[in-house]
């Protein structure tokens, strides 16, 4: 007999109540009024106006018409922009590094290969590091995995609130591959083992492609990856997904290019901290570098020509840059907001504040396939958008708006809950000096 629960009805309608507090904001019609407007995309606008309906922005420009019934927010004397994009993070894969149950990022591929493996699986869309992000002006960011020769498929996810399936905006967006400088294990031991592995990987994937049949039928030879690792590969082959390639050392770069250059594939340079010194080559090449500005202090062997000037150097050589974090590995995993630093420090090192702009905005959108919807601010995009109290790329810039799809975010995030609850004392705390604050 299946048991009935009766509950109260002033309970379901308590339970209404929640659900409608815990749910964001629906879209309205918006009209960010007044400030310079950096559309990414155009020249900027003095004193622009931004009107955004039901999600989208619907008008750019000095002279938009503004609906009687639009909530307005005035930008006078502030920057208006495209949401910010972090091209290389783990948000939402890791949030305690010494404990396991929450560290999602690394599949355990005995042999290195987990090309099937999608990151985006286990995000936790309530992790806190999320507002962190967000509070500072991230609207999406790139999802990635780690560990192993190949390591799995990255997405690119806004940092609204809501489900997994809320917050990822494409996916896969790329195949995300190992340091030919830094990875070891007992599968691979040394830089020319490492390209012999990726070789036989890719090879045995253009044999599967040939004959799947053999293969189901357990006719061909024994391949070096599962069946569904193959599968995985086969838009790499084909050069319908863009493989990224982490690599830090010049010869390192070269090799990646060789390697994509001899299969066919759309390579992206991951880290590249000795970018500039092969800057023609890459640029010839046509291959764009995810890289930073906050680090030139050598981290590894791989990493001794290291320095600030890198993006800069690799813009002036005419090559695609899009800015990432490279001062460590939290910000990778926790401080992502930091994006806006790298591309202030990009400034300061050379890079004109456009281009700076433009990497972590319109580049990452374009590099993994969302610009027609994010990273420029022009009519028919979404609004991801963020309101300035300066510039963005100062130091101590505020972003004291920010919207993702045309909903304003909440600013309250786990520092300022702890900020808050210890700003003041209670009364009967005990101090060194005695009871009191």
């Amino acid at each position: 007999m299946t048991r009935q629960w009766y509950v109260p009805p002033h309970r379901l309608a308590l339970a209404a109540a929640s659900l409608a507090l815990a749910a964001p904001a629906s879209a309205q019609t918006i009209a960010i009024t007044g400030g310079r407007v950096h559309p990414v995309s155009s020249a900027p606008i003095e004193n622009g106006t931004v009107l955004i309906r039901d999600g989208r922005i619907v008008a750019v420009g000095a002279d938009v018409t503004i609906p009687a019934d639009a909530q307005r927010v005035d930008a006078t004397g502030k920057v208006v922009t495209p949401g910010l994009i972090n091209s290389a993070t783990q948000l939402g894969l890791v949030e305690i590094g010494q404990e396991a149950s929450t560290r999602d990022a690394r599949a355990a591929a005995g042999d290195g290969i987990a090309a099937a493996f999608r990151a985006w699986e286990g995000l936790n869309p309530r992790s806190a590091y999320i507002p962190a992000a967000r509070v500072e002006g991230v609207t999406t960011v790139v999802v990635a995995p780690s560990g192993g020769l190949v390591q799995g498929q990255a997405a690119l996810v806004d940092l609204g609130e809501g489900s997994i399936a809320d917050l990822v905006r494409r996916a896969p967006v790329a195949m995300v591959v190992g340091d030919m400088g830094g990875y070891r294990s007992d599968e691979v031991g040394a830089r020319g083992e490492f390209l012999l592995r990726l070789r036989e990987l890719l090879d045995d994937t253009r044999a599967y492609m040939r004959n799947r049949a053999s293969f189901e039928r357990g006719d061909s030879r024994e391949l070096v990856a599962s069946r569904s690792d193959l599968e995985a590969m086969i838009p790499v082959l084909r050069g319908e997904l863009p493989v990224a390639i982490a690599a830090d050392r010049a010869t390192d770069i070269e090799a990646a290019i060789l390697l994509a250059r001899e299969y066919g594939l759309r390579p992206i340079i991951v880290g590249g901290a000795e970018a500039w010194m092969v800057a023609d080559a890459i640029a010839a090449a046509r291959v764009p570098v995810l890289v930073g500005a906050m680090n030139n202090i050598p981290s590894s062997f791989s990493t001794l020509g290291s320095r600030q000037e890198n993006p800069a150097l690799l813009r002036r050589a005419g090559v695609t840059v899009a800015l990432i974090g490279n001062a460590g590995g939290d910000e990778e995993l926790f401080n992502v907001r930091n994006i806006k630093y790298e591309a202030g420090n990009a400034v300061a090192y050379g890079m004109s504040w456009d281009d700076a702009l433009r990497a972590i905005t319109l580049t990452p959108a374009e590099l993994f396939g969302a610009a027609d919807r994010i990273g420029a601010l022009r009519p028919g995009m979404d609004a991801n958008v963020v309101v300035w109290s300066g510039d963005p790329l100062e130091l101590r810039t505020l972003a004291e708006r920010v919207y993702i799809k045309g909903v304003e975010m909440p600013e309250e995030t786990r520092q300022r809950m702890l900020m808050e609850r210890y700003r003041t004392l209670p009364p009967d705390y005990d101090t060194p000096a005695g009871r009191g604050p």
